[in-house]
């Protein structure tokens, strides 16, 4: 009887999981053939050097408002 229970309980997961399979053929070269790692690496660096900026001039503002402040 447990057998059977977790047979319903985990069959459905278990045969879309299978069925999943059969369209595992799915050519994405499209989507992915438009952009290269360079241009990933290049994005995602200036996002960090954006950060970077931004924590920079935030600290400045802090310390200048420090010092008007008498701190």
């Amino acid at each position: 009887m447990k057998f059977f229970k977790q047979a319903l309980k985990y069959g459905s997961p278990a045969a879309l999981l299978a069925a999943g399979s059969a369209h595992a053929a799915l050519d994405l070269t499209p989507m992915t053939g438009a952009f290269t790692s360079a241009d990933i690496v290049t994005a995602i660096l200036a996002i960090g050097a954006t950060l970077a900026v931004v924590y920079v001039a935030y600290k400045a503002t802090n310390i200048v408002l420090g010092m008007l402040r008498g701190r």
